[in-house]
């Protein structure tokens, strides 16, 4: 599992935003992972750009990634090496104008 766990570490630290998901930005393939990506096009991120990780292709990144963050559920949002959330709270931030700044900073 150390093995996991440094790949997730290097990829959550490698680039500026990582969305754990199931599916991947052209194809979410649950209603959490697809809202999650709704929100970040709505909020500027070019998903063209967006380093997404298929948790259905990698079982044990799915399972590592929820012990990487203490957070149960999938998506999950990193941005600059910083766990933002899942889908509610990326909606929340949204909503309240945080999330465009923090993908912005």
């Amino acid at each position: 599992m150390d093995n996991v766990q440094t790949q997730i570490d290097q990829l959550v630290k490698n680039h500026d935003v990582v969305l754990f998901m199931k599916g991947d930005a052209n194809f979410p393939q649950c209603g959490f992972s697809g809202r999650a990506i709704q929100v970040l096009k709505a909020s500027g991120v070019d998903v063209k750009g967006l380093k997404t990780i298929n948790v259905l292709e990698e079982p044990e990144i799915r399972q590592g990634i929820k012990e990487y963050s203490n957070w149960p559920t999938i998506p999950q949002l990193y941005v600059k090496g910083e766990f933002i959330g899942g889908s509610d709270i990326m909606m929340e931030m949204f909503e309240s104008g945080e999330l465009t700044q923090v993908l912005k900073a």
